[in-house]
């Protein structure tokens, strides 16, 4: 065995390892499977659950492996089970969809695979280059599943100008990356942390956190950086555009906590300022834009960059309660966005595409379970009661207020206000609008139960979120922030 490599790894890495030798046997099963055969996206499904089971074994662990290259903690265990709960939802969410699209499910379902890989490998990554391997592992596929459709025109433009500035976006991330390698002499963010304590400022350490920031702000669609997101959701496949805005900000805020909570600490006003100027920007903007829209998918997709304006102040409180709201919020964000994106992937057909609001005009006649469970997550993402999206942004909230960030939390509070318009105004083209002559969704058994569980967390993480609270709180406190109270 190669010298610095331990056997005891594998055990640590064994969930990584699951997902991979599941991932070629996705690719064998296709080529063994009859053609259009629903049982690969089971297989899929299996994989993605031996995986989360075998995340058992680390719910108390706190080690570093591998040489110091990946954590295997409370921290990246939470965001495992988001990516791997996101990531099984997604492939139900696509048996009918492929179907529809006449595409072959077999390298869809081993790309969906490869992203959740990268995305666990963001959580993990305590050294920069990990980081950036599991980045691009989950970049790169998405660039390919935003462009699986390849007889669809808006597809494969989302998928070039997605790869084009996302590589333009890289480029950024790397520089100050490597920055910050050739100030601390180490790729690793606890040696980066403590080189730089207690050290005079830099302006080059300064103009390194301008250039990660940047480069990150990209990979959430933080404003100015959101160029990408409305045209990408709009023209990748429904499912991935729902896997893409939670699976892939989910990460990213990941990598965002380790890099400047544990590798950079000693820049903390610095970073702190220039996520406070995003929060408040993209809150604003994404909120205004998606006021205009009449596709969903991009009304969906300017809500999305709101949210990570929401997520941000998390980021900007920096403190237990702050993460720990900023966790709760990723999970429930998760259950909340897909279960809307579920509605829509219902609503297509070979002839319509169901993604207009128009097409949901009389929809209570049509489906009145689709229409409910629609008002539900509408009213969730706009932050009502009794629902979890309410619960969710009064934590992130509170945390700012604590902080100090009362003017960020009055921000927050507008924007949640401002929201209310465009969700409401499709709860009023499923309600209120008379035309009935659209399509009636339909809701195949994966749909149906992806629909049940998005619904079933959307209430009862409303109702009572006390274990998601206790779960978060413990999540943080490996990040060195100690404990935040639980409500």
């Amino acid at each position: 065995m190669p010298a610095g490599i331990n056997a005891i790894d594998f055990y640590y890495l064994l969930p990584e390892i699951v997902l991979t030798a599941g991932a070629l046997a996705v690719l064998v099963a296709d080529v063994l499977l009859p053609r259009g055969s629903r049982a690969l996206a089971w297989i899929t499904v299996a994989v993605l659950g031996a995986t989360l089971a075998s995340l058992l074994p680390f719910a108390d662990t706190d080690v570093e492996v591998a040489n110091g290259l990946i954590a295997v903690d409370r921290f990246a265990l939470f965001f495992k089970v988001v990516f791997l709960v996101s990531a099984i939802m997604t492939v139900l969410m696509s048996v009918r969809y492929l179907e529809i699209e006449e595409v072959s499910p077999g390298e869809y379902f081993f790309l969906v695979l490869c992203a959740t890989l990268g995305m666990m490998i963001m959580a993990g990554g305590i050294d920069l280059i990990t980081s950036f391997i599991g980045l691009e592992t989950m970049a790169v596929s998405f660039y390919i599943l935003t462009g699986f459709i390849k007889p669809n025109q808006r597809s494969n433009e989302a998928a070039v100008k997605y790869f084009l500035l996302g590589a333009f976006s890289l480029g950024i991330l790397l520089y100050g990356m490597s920055l910050l390698y050739g100030l601390s002499g180490s790729t690793n963010l606890h040696v980066m942390a403590s080189v730089f304590a207690g050290q005079a400022r830099d302006p080059l350490l300064v103009l390194a956190v301008i250039l990660v920031v940047s480069g990150m702000a990209f990979k959430i669609a933080a404003v100015p950086f959101h160029m990408w997101a409305p045209d990408v959701y709009e023209g990748a496949p429904t499912p991935i555009t729902a896997f893409l805005s939670v699976g892939s900000k989910a990460a990213a805020f990941a990598m965002i906590l380790r890099i400047f909570v544990e590798g950079l600490p000693s820049m903390t006003s610095d970073w702190q300022l220039l996520f406070e100027a995003l929060a408040i920007v993209t809150m604003t903007v994404g909120n205004v834009a998606a006021l205009t829209q009449s596709n969903l998918k991009r009304m969906l997709a300017y809500s999305s960059i709101a949210h990570a304006g929401y997520l941000l102040i998390g980021v900007v409180a920096g403190t237990p309660l702050g993460v720990s709201a900023m966790l709760i919020y990723l999970l429930i964000y998760t259950f909340m966005q897909l279960g809307a994106f579920t509605v829509i992937v219902m609503m297509r057909r070979a002839d319509v595409v169901g993604d207009e609001l128009k097409d949901f005009s009389g929809l209570h006649v049509r489906h009145p379970v689709a229409a409910f469970a629609m008002l539900l997550f509408m009213l969730s993402l706009g932050g009502i009661p009794p629902t979890a999206g309410f619960m969710g942004k009064f934590w992130l909230f509170r945390a700012a207020i604590e902080s100090g960030y009362v003017g960020l939390a009055v921000v927050g509070v507008l924007n949640s206000a401002v929201s209310l318009y465009y969700y409401l105004r499709l709860v009023v083209f499923m309600y209120l609008k008379k035309e009935t002559t659209g399509s009636e969704p339909t809701a195949s058994p994966a749909l149906a139960l992806t629909l049940a569980v998005a619904v079933a967390a959307t209430l009862v993480l409303g109702v009572y979120p006390r274990v998601l609270f206790e779960v978060a709180e413990k999540s943080a406190q490996t990040l060195g922030l100690g404990g935040a109270a639980a409500p």
